[in-house]
């Protein structure tokens, strides 16, 4: 899917450099066209000869250094990518361009480019968590710019924690999807809304009960169907991840609240799905001030929440339905009784406990229901390649439903 497409590396400086060389190398090799701008700060971890050898390319570094005098440099190359990616992305040239400075050959062609630029943040697990650093990714996601999210693990400073630059494989895999899906758009008029994340139900102002669910999967959704066309609303509970561009993010943080959100959407909407975890019980009391401990033990009585879906599936005619099962055991049996009980056209289902599977990762194993009976079971894939499978699925459903354009 990368064949022939432009591809701009903007490689800044930080010791993940070596993984961009890696990644140039992965992105040639599927057929991808490569040029690479390297910061001043990148080429002292890694020389531009490594990425001239590897992308077959020449490498900028300076914007003053005008090769070719029939073109300004940096504008030609603005004008030349189909995709511009900053990888590794330092703290310090992610301010940069959420402030608009453009003092490097980065900066100065990102700032002049129309094409889509992606970011992949690599950096000190406290430096990606400091509020700056925060407030400068929400700025970049108001301009538009997505994001490879790092991952966790041990960083070269000696800490465990997220701020790993994603490997190359997956930023490939990515890459190739996204031209997969922005080809055609075979969900351009139709509106999708998704659930995502947990909730939190109060038991007072300090304490609450909520669940693991870290909603990637729901935001992968979003995401992927937003590359379709579509037009999404996202109705997410509180969860660590930054708002997607381009579409309706709304904040929720009880059952209660997301259940009204949902039916807000949800006449107006062609496809629902819902990836949220949401609470099945409540304390019955909610304390305005906070608990003291006492002797001895206590009881907290619980009251069911409303069921979401069960709620949509009563209400349901022109919609797409499809929800998720977040299982530990007999997966298959409570994902068919679910399918049959909520009135949905597809049940995505998953043993939490199989690893890889679970809240918080960025994988999932999951198996499909569909209500003619057929089951689909996917192995171990990334996040966002199962939402793309998802959104497959949904547009035969939409055509099995004749409200797929003119099909």
């Amino acid at each position: 899917m990368v064949k022939d497409k432009k591809i701009l590396l903007c490689v800044t400086g930080g010791i993940a450099v070596y993984k961009a060389a890696a990644l140039t190398s992965k992105l040639v090799q599927a057929g991808a066209c490569v040029k690479v701008i390297l910061s001043e700060s990148a080429a002292k971890f890694v020389t531009p000869l490594t990425f001239q050898a590897l992308s077959r390319n020449e490498v900028y570094t300076d914007t003053f250094d005008e090769k070719n005098p029939q073109v300004i440099a940096h504008i030609d190359l603005a004008d030349w990518a189909d995709l511009i990616l900053v990888a590794p992305a330092t703290a310090n040239t992610i301010a940069k361009l959420a402030g608009g400075i453009a003092d490097n050959m980065i900066t100065t062609t990102i700032l002049a480019t129309t094409a889509t630029v992606w970011i992949a943040p690599a950096m000190n697990v406290h430096m990606y968590d400091h509020p700056a650093v925060k407030k400068n990714l929400s700025v970049l996601a108001e301009y538009g710019y997505q994001f490879i999210e790092p991952s966790e693990g041990y960083l070269a400073c000696g800490y465990v924690g997220k701020g790993r630059l994603e490997e190359p494989e997956k930023i490939v895999e990515l890459i190739e999807q996204y031209f997969a899906s922005s080809g055609s758009q075979p969900l351009k008029g139709k509106t999708v809304l998704i659930t995502a994340g947990p909730t939190r139900e109060k038991i007072d102002p300090v304490r609450f009960i909520s669940n693991h669910s870290s909603g990637k999967m729901g935001y992968a959704l979003a995401e992927e169907a937003k590359r379709q066309g579509a037009d999404v609303v996202l109705v997410s509970g509180p969860v660590q991840l930054q708002n997607p561009a381009g579409m309706e993010v709304v904040r929720v943080e009880s059952a209660e609240e997301m259940y009204h959100a949902v039916l807000n959407y949800f006449d107006h909407a062609d496809v629902v799905i819902k990836t949220a975890a949401v609470s099945d019980y409540r304390p019955k009391i909610a304390y305005q001030h906070k608990v003291k401990k006492q002797a001895g033990n206590t009881t907290i009585e619980f009251e069911r929440t409303k069921d979401i879906l069960y709620e949509l599936g009563t209400r349901k005619k022109k919609q797409v339905l499809i929800g998720f099962a977040a299982e530990t055991n007999n997966v298959a049996e409570y994902a068919r009784k679910k399918l049959e009980t909520k009135n949905v056209d597809m049940i995505v289902a998953n043993n939490v406990k199989i690893e890889g599977a679970g809240f918080g990762t960025d994988t999932n194993i999951v198996t499909l229901y569909k209500r003619d009976g057929t089951v689909s079971e996917l192995p171990i894939m990334s996040k966002t390649a199962v939402a793309v499978k998802i959104m497959e699925e949904v547009t035969a459903l939409l055509k099995e439903m004749g409200k797929y354009g003119d099909c």
